[in-house]
């Protein structure tokens, strides 16, 4: 078997894998941003003492938890314009079902790093007359969110990774970037292992810079 990469060139590059990387790099900024807002609202609902709150959230995040995403990606696409009787189209299926999916994963992570903030924290925010939502705003959050912000960037490189999944729905990703360029030319094996690569590449530093900021973060502590 005879490999050929002599193909690539900056119109094969900017035609179709740049098309592809710029919505999978796009999906992950939104769904992350999104995963956080949400997963920060689900964790304080979970957080928050009170059933009505606590078990609804907790219903969905273990839910959630117990489906893979590529389930949830398909049923979105499949059957959400068949009860609203139109289709929505395979980028904001993608967009919406990440942000509901990983807000779930989030959640856990800032679950997680609210509680370990000293409680003693909370008393003093009380003890100056800070309200709850106060407390939480301006004394918790900011300190739970460095606390977990390496955890967070690992969580938001494993989402870009599962953004190949839309790959199931039509979506125009990175991936089918690979792919539709290997069919155009006829060298699908040359075009499967650059994805393999590029992925690798975009991951590993990702991963490389997570490591640095968390023995940065470790030092100032």
């Amino acid at each position: 078997m005879n490999l050929d990469f002599s193909l690539f060139n900056w119109s094969l590059i900017q035609n179709f894998i740049l098309k592809g990387l710029w919505f999978s790099l796009t999906l992950t900024v939104v769904a992350t941003i999104g995963g956080i807002f949400f997963g920060t609202l689900l964790a304080l609902m979970r957080l928050s003492g009170k059933k009505w709150l606590d078990v609804p959230a907790a219903i969905y995040v273990n839910g959630m938890r117990s489906i893979p995403l590529v389930m949830v990606i398909l049923w979105f696409f499949l059957l959400v314009p068949f009860i609203i009787g139109r289709p929505i189209g395979p980028d904001y299926s993608a967009y919406i079902t990440f942000i509901a999916f990983e807000a779930a994963y989030f959640s856990e992570i800032m679950r997680a790093g609210i509680q370990s903030i000293p409680r003693g924290q909370v008393y003093a925010g009380q003890a100056v007359g800070m309200t709850y939502s106060q407390n939480m705003k301006l004394v918790i959050l900011p300190q739970a969110f460095r606390n977990m912000l390496p955890v967070l960037l690992t969580q938001t490189i494993i989402l870009f990774q599962d953004t190949s999944l839309v790959y199931a729905i039509g979506a125009y990703d990175l991936l089918k970037g690979f792919e539709t360029a290997g069919k155009n030319f006829g060298r699908p094996i040359e075009m499967y292992l650059a994805a393999a690569v590029l992925y690798f590449i975009i991951c590993y530093s990702l991963s490389w810079l997570v490591k640095r900021l968390h023995k940065k973060i470790a030092i100032i502590r």
